[in-house]
């Protein structure tokens, strides 16, 4: 079953290689480039999956993340990393992430990160 999903990238090259890698598979129905507009955009929204950068201007990922998991203790994010941020990763998943996806982006571990998210959510 497809998800709805809210981007979140300060990077629109990033954003744009997620909606490629879902299109077809899920559904995005948003994007944000910072934590500020991320929170905004899920109460408006209500995706079902949020992926999250970690580093972004404004508010990053982790401040975003533990204030979208505030509104909505039931919420899904999956945190996006670049390898070798592991200590971003800790702090990540203590502010309530989901689970993690690491640039550069592959196909197969994204779509199996919303899976995985969206199937513990059923």
């Amino acid at each position: 079953m497809a998800s709805t999903v809210l981007v979140v990238d300060d990077s629109a090259f990033m954003r744009n290689l997620l909606k490629q890698l879902l299109d077809g598979e899920h559904e995005v129905i948003g994007e944000a480039e910072n934590g500020v507009e991320a929170v905004e955009m899920y109460r408006e929204l209500d995706p079902d999956v949020v992926t999250m950068d970690v580093v972004m201007p404004i508010r990053n990922g982790i401040e975003a993340t533990s204030e979208i998991k505030e509104l909505d203790p039931g919420s899904s994010v999956i945190m996006c990393t670049s390898v070798g941020q592991e200590e971003k990763m800790r702090e990540a998943v203590e502010a309530g992430a989901d689970g993690y996806i690491t640039k550069p982006f592959q196909k197969p571990n994204v779509l199996q990160a919303i899976d995985d998210v969206a199937k513990a959510k059923v």
